[in-house]
């Protein structure tokens, strides 16, 4: 299925980008402050976490990158990781407290991803991955840079869910459903599943040889 790239869809489509950047931002300063970074090194984690997954999305789609076509997306991340690095230093916060914005970033990102992509004309199963990828890209960059094995490939259920929130999504909006309820649907099936799963240790089974 392929979306007409409208004012009320780009609209909707700038505020959830936007949302996803602050969230995912402000995760990567939590998981940067675990390793006692300074200002610096925290900005760059978060630059990298907000904006990752969105670059290499536009970047395959052969669209100009987000945050260079409006740079209110950088100035967002950017903002997000300063407020977040004095909170910190402010008030007690737990070492796992971080899971909570990364699972909101990976419920926006993975919505607005698939978006962009069916505005793109992207097929629709690979549109849902390209959401998946937009989703976790960040979070990977991020504990890349932060020398540590990514959530994404060892956690409780992570891109399992991000995919299939993206599948949701764009199953709502083949039944019809109006753009906006069907993102806010699908991102919250997205955030809940992944909490969840933490909840409950919930995750794929791992890999193992025969021994």
């Amino acid at each position: 299925m392929n979306l007409a790239p409208t004012v009320e869809l780009l609209n909707i489509l700038y505020w959830i980008t936007l949302v996803a950047v602050i969230v995912s931002s402000a995760s990567g300063v939590l998981k940067a402050g675990l390793n006692q970074f300074d200002l610096f090194g925290v900005a760059i984690i978060a630059i990298a976490t907000g904006l990752g997954g969105g670059s290499m999305r536009d970047m395959l789609l052969d669209r100009e990158v987000f945050w260079i076509r409006d740079q209110m997306f950088f100035i967002a991340s950017v903002a997000s990781a300063f407020v977040m690095f004095l909170v910190a230093r402010l008030v007690v916060i737990s070492p796992r407290f971080f899971l909570l914005p990364d699972a909101a970033g990976l419920a926006t990102f993975g919505i607005a991803g698939t978006l962009v992509s069916l505005m793109f004309g992207a097929p629709w199963l690979v549109a849902s991955f390209m959401g998946v990828m937009t989703g976790t890209m960040g979070g990977i960059f991020r504990d890349v840079l932060c020398n540590e094995k990514p959530v994404v490939f060892s956690s409780q259920l992570y891109g399992t869910v991000s995919w299939a929130g993206s599948l949701l999504f764009i199953a709502l909006l083949s039944a019809g459903m109006d753009i906006a309820l069907a993102a806010i649907l699908a991102g919250v099936f997205i955030f809940v599943s992944r909490m969840l799963a933490i909840r409950y240790n919930i995750s794929l089974p791992k890999f193992h040889f025969k021994t």
